[in-house]
């Protein structure tokens, strides 16, 4: 749909021909802002500026959530222990961004998630902790409204046997429960991106940043570097905001000046699991020497994570080791009754979180606050903060941005904007048995579609009413279609194999063989999207497929430096700089 600069509506896919239009308006328009980076905090920060009438572009270098943003938890949390820590502002403010996210901003991609906390000791530690699950509760609320989860809960023994019967009779004497909420944080970006350009931002992946333009002191703009054509060209902003997470320092180099701040490395890494090596109604948080374990439900697998070690070496992919994976099993197998082995760990993935640095030399004590500064004029830094409170970040950095420009701008209105496909997700989910008779598809899956599309769902059935092969299911990755992959080239910027294997689906860490056998089929599909030959194809496969094996054969090696070496074998699909 062709749009004028006037217009109310715009484009809500981002395909080949968007991010063309995209790049050519980056190319020949002055912009309020220019957001670089595309993970969480970037992407937040497009839609937060769109949505306050500026003209807005955004950049990344690789894949919308390529790095840290794709590699969490995938917890949307108030963080419990940083109650201990005693932080309770920082606390109460990722709680309030709960409540947002999980009823108004995107309840299709947000979802609760219950978790036990085993007890050890009688009477004091059940007093202590119980207290902490109060405050957590009293805090949900002080947003103004419900939290959209239940209250915690204490539990005998035995209601925790029946509750988890896979846990060893002797790890606990009872237990605590209680509620957050989890998310697919690519998917999650991924549609937040898109939601930023429904409100005329304009947004290109595979587009790098090699250089900041400027007049005397003041950063007027960048050179840019589509990846995906050679070509260099200059993009022009009255603000560039750097939100680059763990790549921060690196960018801040670019300016020539020295950064306010430092940001910090700390490679966390998770082990996938499936459902039924243990059986469990509920997700585990562990205590460990360092900090807490998570064991999380996901779908038809179990998340277990994470480690929390410095980190020096290539930001963009953080390898785990062998000793990684077996401190996490050594943990979770201490309230096992049947210990996991190697054998069980279905997939792994590591990631580098972003902390200032300078409070600790413990990376797990560092700072999860977030800073702005405006290190030279025309250019906002944005770094540290979680997950979770990305759209208080994305506002703080904004509103930075906005102070030094000219007349009067709205302020940020994000906490009433919901994503693409939230609006009517509940009505579409409580008829989804009909729309699955309608379409001639299981229910189950309509609900899989509803909980990862909201109601931009109609757009994939569309696709598969065209062409009735797209329900079939991917090779070796049964829980997505080859319509989610046709959709992910045609709607949501993917332009390469690893996007949609690694990113728009969790194919590359879900399935046994990390997407082997579905690559050629996925592969395939996008090609008659984006026009690529059969050599393409075959190169998009191949590297792939060498990415896999390098990934593997990392996480045999003992160290952090020798499981880098072998992970870098692999080659990017498209290089960076």
């Amino acid at each position: 749909m062709a749009t004028s600069p006037t217009s109310v509506s715009h484009p809500t896919k981002i395909g080949p021909e968007e991010r063309a239009a995209a790049i050519e308006t980056l190319k020949t328009k002055e912009l309020d802002i220019l957001v670089v980076g595309g993970g969480i905090v970037g992407t937040g920060s497009a839609l937060d500026a769109a949505t306050r009438g500026l003209r807005v572009g955004m950049v990344e270098a690789r894949d919308w959530a390529s790095g840290t943003s794709s590699r969490s938890s995938k917890l949307v949390h108030g963080g419990i222990r940083y109650l201990e820590q005693l932080d309770f502002r920082l606390v109460r403010e990722a709680l309030t961004e709960r409540g947002l996210l999980l009823q108004r901003i995107a309840p299709h991609l947000v979802k609760p998630v219950r978790f036990l906390y085993p007890l050890n000791k009688r009477v004091f530690e059940r007093v202590y902790i119980g207290a902490g699950m109060l405050l957590y509760d009293i805090f949900s609320y002080s947003g103004g409204r419900p939290p959209g989860v239940p209250h915690h809960r204490h539990l005998s023994r035995k209601q925790v046997q029946q509750l988890m019967p896979s846990l060893a009779k002797d790890a606990l004497i009872g237990g605590i429960t209680y509620y957050d909420a989890q998310v697919d944080d690519a998917r999650y970006v991924a549609s937040l991106a898109r939601t930023a350009a429904s409100y005329g931002a304009h947004v290109a992946s595979r587009v790098q940043v090699e250089g900041f333009l400027k007049v005397g002191q003041r950063v007027v703009g960048v050179k840019a570097h589509d990846l995906e054509t050679g070509e260099k060209f200059e993009i022009k902003a009255k603000q560039v905001v750097n939100a680059t997470g763990v790549w921060t320092d690196d960018t801040q180099a670019m300016v020539g000046e020295r950064g306010q701040f430092k940001v910090r490395a700390s490679k966390g890494i998770h082990l996938v699991v499936p459902r039924d090596r243990f059986q469990g109604k509920s997700g585990l948080i562990l205590r460990t020497e360092k900090s807490v374990l998570f064991v999380i439900p996901w779908g038809r697998h179990w998340l277990i994570g994470t480690t929390d070690t410095d980190w020096h070496l290539d930001k963009a992919h953080p390898a785990a080791t062998a000793a990684d994976i077996d401190y996490l099993l050594a943990h979770v197998n201490k309230v096992l009754a049947v210990p996991l082995t190697r054998e069980d760990v279905e997939g792994v993935y590591a990631g580098l979180r972003p902390l200032l640095a300078g409070e600790s030399e413990q990376t797990s004590k560092l700072s999860r606050e977030h800073l702005v500064a405006h290190s030279v004029p025309g250019l906002v830094v944005i770094a540290g903060g979680k997950w979770t409170t990305y759209r208080i970040m994305a506002k703080d950095a904004i509103d930075a941005a906005v102070s030094a420009l000219d007349g009067k701008i709205s302020p940020s209105v994000t906490q009433d904007i919901g994503l693409l496909g939230a609006e009517g997700y509940q009505a579409a989910w409580n008829k989804r048995s009909k729309i699955a008779r309608k379409f001639g598809v299981h229910t189950v899956r309509i609900e899989h579609l509803l909980n990862r599309y909201g109601t931009l769902t109609d757009e994939l059935l569309d696709l598969i009413l065209a062409d009735p092969t797209l329900a079939e299911p991917l090779p070796g990755a049964d829980d997505y279609i080859g319509a989610e992959v046709v959709y992910a080239a045609s709607h949501e910027s993917a332009l390469h194999l690893d996007d949609v294997l690694a990113r728009r689906t969790r194919i590359s860490i879900e399935a046994w063989d990390r997407g082997v056998s579905a690559a050629p089929v996925a592969a395939a599909l996008m090609g008659g999207v984006l026009g690529w030959d059969q050599e393409t194809i075959d190169h998009e496969v191949a590297v792939y497929l060498e990415r896999v094996t390098a990934e593997r054969a990392s996480q045999e090696q003992p160290d952090d430096e020798s499981a880098e070496r072998i992970r870098l074998e692999a080659p990017d699909i498209v290089p960076t700089n």
